[in-house]
C-alpha cells in the first residue's frame, strides 16, 4: 500500500453492491474516485451474497467497506448485510459505508438513514448525496488511521 498523498495512509477498501443490486457502473465509478484518492480497492461487483463479503473480510480484513446501490432497495438488503458483518464473532469492527439510491423513491430519507446508522453503517450517504462527502468521511478515515492507529477518533 502507498501512502495517501491527501490523508496520511492508504487505506484497503472493499466496494461491494447488496445482493440483489446488479448495477456495475457505479462500484467502477466509486473504485475509481477511491483509487484517485491513493487508496487500495478490492471491486467484489454486483449482486454480491452477504456470506462472500462476510468471506473476503474474514479472509483480509478491510480498513473500510464501501456498499453502492442503485436499485432502491439498497436499505432494505443492507440492514441484512450489515447484521450479517456486525453478528460475526470473528469480525473486527471496521467502519462500513453505504449509499446510492437508498429508497424506491429516489429521496433522501432521515428516518431510513437512522435506521442504518442504528443498524451499524458508520456513513450513509443517500439520494443527492454530494460525493465530496463522501470524500471527506474516507480522507477522516485515513487521517485518523495514520494518526492514532484506529478508526474511532
Amino acid at each position: 500500500m502507498g501512502l495517501n498523498p491527501r490523508a496520511g495512509r492508504a487505506l484497503r477498501t472493499l466496494v461491494t453492491s447488496v445482493a440483489s443490486d446488479a448495477h456495475t457502473w457505479n462500484l467502477l465509478h466509486l473504485q475509481l474516485v477511491i483509487e484517485e484518492m491513493g487508496h487500495q480497492v478490492v471491486n467484489l461487483g454486483a449482486c454480491v451474497p452477504d456470506a462472500t463479503l462476510v468471506a473476503e473480510c474474514l479472509a483480509r480484513p478491510p480498513d473500510l467497506v464501501v456498499v453502492s446501490t442503485v436499485n432502491g432497495h439498497g436499505a432494505h438488503d443492507g440492514l441484512h448485510l450489515i447484521r450479517a458483518l456486525r453478528d460475526h464473532p470473528r469480525l473486527p469492527r471496521f467502519p462500513v459505508v453505504i449509499g446510492g439510491r437508498l429508497g424506491t423513491d429516489g429521496i433522501a430519507d432521515p428516518a431510513r438513514t437512522r435506521r442504518l446508522l442504528d443498524a451499524g453503517f458508520d456513513g450513509v450517504f443517500d439520494a443527492g448525496a454530494d460525493l465530496s462527502e463522501f470524500r471527506f468521511f474516507v480522507d477522516a478515515l485515513a487521517s485518523r488511521l495514520a494518526t492514532t492507529g484506529s478508526w474511532r477518533g
